[in-house]
């Protein structure tokens, strides 16, 4: 990574103010959790009102004095602001205030390099910084914005902050032709798996909503899951069987959160292709939290940005831990299941999860026997490694009476590849 962070935590002095011109303003609890998350000891949490940002210092000069007296009376070394700060602001505030000054967007991108484990993660992440980085390099090279001169140093005459840029531009520039790569890839991956006939479920929600809890519970796998902001990064994938359907693929993927830096989005596009790509969506919701709803909708906001927001959705409501309540599933006028309650960490209601996916995926479900002579063993091991065959019959002249049980359009991409007609062979 091109990018290294101290070992230990850093003490921070928190930052919120509220707009009376803005109705969709931060959560400073949610804040102090990606402090947290990000390694911060936050020593002091500052908060105030205002009307409109300041264009300057974002904040009145009345707090600006009071933020720099508590970083002398805490000794802190890190202003943290809730807020997305301009590059001009940043580089003021540093001046006034002596210490480093960083936006939301540059705490969550910090976060996000923390939790990257994987290439492509690690890949998405260093270019979402150099983009945010690559609009304030000019803090910290005021001294060097010269022609370079000396021995040994006449050049060209390119600036030393001239310099840097092009180096970030050349290194973005090679991300990105990596990440094309990744995409191939991916793509290539996805049409492997629609050879495999596996339709792909993929979780969503709102970042420590229980998402990675809720695949472990399903998978039987030990993916990494915690209590805290952005605990999962790089997508997970597993194989999962489930009843009345067949094996399906099912993604463990990023948290969102409210206003998720546009430069993120833009660098995950890749992994985020997980989720515009399934079949059905998971949306995984915390439904004891407090800001619910509005958690919902900055999901759903999300969605539509990355163009995932018309992928069929199913909602689990999760931690449905508290005394009177029990897993359930809520249906529309028509009948389709529209929202489950469960607690995954409890194990509760994961045979509702099934049901319900079983419904939605599986409304074109073909049940019957069919008859296959010795000959056509190539099509019987298909059929087994598809998880369609309920059971087995075998006759004295070596043909199988198979019961199955499959999505329609799989049954007929299996039988005309094999040469057959779909319908024959159920009339058998």
């Amino acid at each position: 990574m091109l990018f290294e962070r101290p070992s230990t935590g850093e003490r921070a002095v928190l930052v919120h103010v509220d707009f009376s011109s803005r109705d969709d303003c931060e959560d400073p609890r949610e804040f102090e959790e990606l402090v947290v998350s990000a390694g911060g000891v936050p020593v002091a949490f500052l908060t105030g009102r205002r009307a409109a940002p300041d264009p300057q210092f974002f904040i009145g000069t009345g707090k600006l004095e009071e933020i720099r007296q508590t970083i002398a009376d805490q000794q802190a070394e890190l202003v943290l602001f809730n807020h997305a700060l301009r590059p001009s602001q940043e580089r003021n505030l540093e001046r006034e205030l002596k210490c480093r000054v960083l936006d939301r967007t540059g705490l969550i991108l910090d976060i996000f390099a923390q939790r990257a484990r994987t290439y492509e993660g690690k890949l998405q992440v260093e270019l979402a910084q150099l983009q945010h980085m690559s609009t304030r390099l000019v803090r910290g090279w005021t001294h060097l914005e010269r022609q370079k001169g000396g021995i040994g140093l006449r050049g060209p005459g390119e600036t030393q902050l001239e310099t840097d840029r092009r180096l970030l531009r050349e290194r973005i520039k090679s991300i990105n032709a990596r990440l094309d790569k990744v995409r191939v890839q991916r793509k290539q991956a996805g049409r492997a798996r629609q050879r495999a006939e596996l339709p792909s479920i993929s979780l969503v929600g709102y970042t420590n909503a229980g998402k990675s809890t809720l695949f472990n519970a399903i998978t039987q796998a030990d993916v990494y899951a915690a209590d805290q902001l952005f605990a999962t990064l790089d997508p997970t994938l597993r194989r999962v069987k489930i009843p009345e359907l067949g094996p399906v693929l099912l993604a463990d993927t990023v948290g969102f959160i409210r206003h998720l830096p546009h430069k993120l989005v833009e660098a995950f596009r890749a992994t985020l292709e997980q989720v515009t790509d399934a079949d059905l969506l998971l949306h995984v919701v915390d439904c004891a939290a407090e800001e619910r709803d509005t958690n919902i909708y900055h999901v759903i906001n999300v969605l539509e940005e990355i163009g995932a927001d018309n992928v069929p959705r199913l909602d689990v409501f999760n931690k449905i831990d508290l005394p009177g309540m029990s897993p359930r599933i809520d249906r529309d006028e028509q009948g389709r299941p529209v929202r489950v309650w469960v607690s995954a960490r409890e194990h509760k209601g994961l045979d509702l999860i099934a049901q319900a996916i079983a419904e939605l995926l599986g409304r074109d479900i073909i049940a019957g026997d069919i008859l296959l002579e010795p000959s056509k063993g190539r099509l019987r091991a298909r059929l087994y490694a598809a998880g369609a065959v309920i059971s087995e019959a075998l006759r004295d002249d070596g043909s199988a009476l198979l019961s199955i049980k499959m999505p329609a359009l799989d049954f007929q991409r299996l039988a005309t590849s094999e040469q057959l007609s779909a319908e024959a062979l159920l009339r058998h």
